[in-house]
């Protein structure tokens, strides 16, 4: 991260795997909401036929969607937020 294709001192690579243990459980938390708002009433209610398989199909497609999305955000802001703007500067707005 500072070395500019050198290799990786233990702290940045301890960082890595925590913001990446952090994205994955937040990740599933995020889509297990949803699933659960979305799909929940057609497991907890007797729904007909359509509506019950429209909530199941919607959560079913929200939950990866919404899974990925969040992983791929985290990631992305952790690596902006690794390199400051400015050399030799820790903030970006100083």
């Amino acid at each position: 991260m500072t070395h500019h294709g050198g290799r990786r001192t233990q702290a940045e690579r301890d960082a890595i795997t925590v913001e990446i243990g952090y994205a994955l459980c937040s990740a599933a938390f995020a889509a297990a909401v949803v699933f659960g708002a979305v799909a929940g009433p057609a497991l907890l209610f007797d729904l007909p036929d359509t509506p019950e398989s429209l909530l199941l199909r919607a959560g079913l497609v929200l939950a990866p969607v919404l899974f990925a999305a969040r992983v791929i955000s985290v990631l992305l802001r952790f690596r902006s937020a690794a390199q400051p703007s400015q050399p030799g500067r820790t903030n970006p707005d100083s």
